[in-house]
């Protein structure tokens, strides 16, 4: 019986590779890993004072960052959306066509791609990409860098739209370089998996139908569908439908923003000072000081290479790697205090945008395309990218500004 009953094992794990038994290693790693930060925190700043720091700041954030975003989501979903049912994205993807081929080494479909992404999120990549009409532009190594592709444009909008209503369009310049810096970036991270995927796939094989969604709607070529209705009609129903889906990703973002932004904000900022003196009042947004002070040890590398005015700025991109809309939370909090110049917020803005959350995304994007054994490459290639946009922002903004 016992036998039999390890066999049933075997085969269960064997088939569903989600199956774990129900105590393993990963278990007292995980108890550790909390144990450390919890003992961490708490011999620094007191355990009292650790669960208030941790259930104001994630409560301030809710309130004063989590919405704001969402507004901007909303408001960015409706206008995407416009854009997409009167042809306005249409338009623009005709216009950044044709640069799309000596930059990433695609063919201009690609940029269908990247304005969808650029007004929603990086997994809108993969629904595009899983059209055979589109994939049929193609050859397969190029199709499998769709993920570090659309990821380079992903929550293009919401950063941009973010970033843009701190304190009145204060950092509209740095904006402008990171932007075009971040674009670069996500041009050497596809470059560089382009060339892995050329020596796993070849240059001439086409993308199967395997990969593909065969139940996707085809729209005839140089047409596209849009709602029932008068033009009045169109648009109203189009401001709603967008403004449905900018509050289901503003909801979407919040477990990011109130999880990423606290623990980082603990580990950035330091305690209160009263009348001259270091105390630790269990106040929102008090913390240790560990990234500036690991910052300080290591700045002879990133000072070269970012230039960080502030060493708090670093937290922001290493945010972005898991949530971008917990990074533009960060930010905003920082440049409320006064600690984000223009030359920090264009560098962070290049990192971030590049990266927009895709050690959150990647994974589930490369399994959806099929692509899972190409996952670990791809995302080493854009960190790299988002690393390129950061060293480009540094540079290119000391020397127009």
């Amino acid at each position: 019986m016992d036998g039999k009953q390890e066999d049933v094992v075997s085969l269960t794990e064997e088939n569903n590779p989600l199956l774990r038994k129900e105590i393993t290693k990963g278990t007292f790693i995980c108890i550790a890993f909390v144990v450390l930060i919890a003992v961490y925190f708490g011999s620094v700043m007191g355990v009292g004072v650790m669960f208030s720091v941790i259930m104001k700041t994630a409560h301030d954030l809710l309130l004063n960052t989590c919405f704001y975003i969402m507004g901007v989501a909303v408001l960015a979903g409706a206008v995407s959306s416009v854009f997409s049912e009167f042809g306005v994205t249409a338009l623009l993807n005709k216009l950044i066509s044709p640069i799309m081929k000596p930059l990433f080494g695609l063919p201009g479909a690609s940029a269908l791609g990247a304005v969808t992404c650029f007004f929603s999120d990086n997994p809108a990549i993969v629904l595009i990409a899983k059209d055979p009409g589109y994939a049929k532009y193609f050859k397969k190594y190029q199709w499998a860098t769709m993920i570090n592709f659309g990821t380079t444009f992903g929550m293009g909008i919401i950063i941009t739209g973010g970033i843009l209503g701190i304190q009145s369009g204060k950092y509209a310049n740095s904006v402008i370089v990171g932007l075009i810096c971040a674009i670069i970036g996500g041009v050497v991270s596809n470059r560089l998996l382009m060339r892995k995927t050329k020596k796993i796939y070849g240059t001439e094989e086409g993308v199967s139908d395997e990969y593909l969604d065969a139940k996707t709607e085809q729209t005839p070529a140089g047409y596209r569908k849009v709602r029932d209705g008068s033009p009045f009609q169109r648009g109203l129903n189009a401001t709603f439908d967008g403004g449905k889906a900018g509050v289901d990703l503003g909801l979407g973002i919040i477990p990011g923003i109130l999880i990423f932004t606290t623990l980082v904000m603990m580990l950035t900022n330091g305690p209160s000072i009263v009348d001259g003196q270091a105390i630790y009042q269990g106040v929102a947004y008090e913390g240790t000081g560990l990234l500036p002070y690991l910052c300080e040890k290591i700045s002879f590398i990133l000072t070269p290479l970012f230039g960080f005015a502030n060493p708090e700025v670093l937290g922001l991109p290493l945010t972005s790697l898991g949530a971008c809309g917990a990074s533009i939370a960060g930010a905003k909090s920082l440049a409320d205090q006064g600690l984000l110049n223009g030359h920090d917020m264009a560098v962070y803005f290049a990192i971030a945008y590049c990266w927009a959350g895709f050690l959150s995304s990647h994974a589930s994007m490369a399994d959806a395309m099929k692509t899972r054994s190409i996952l670990t490459y791809a995302m080493f290639s854009h960190f790299i990218g988002g690393l390129v946009a950061g060293l480009v922002a540094n540079y290119a903004y000391m020397l127009i500004f």
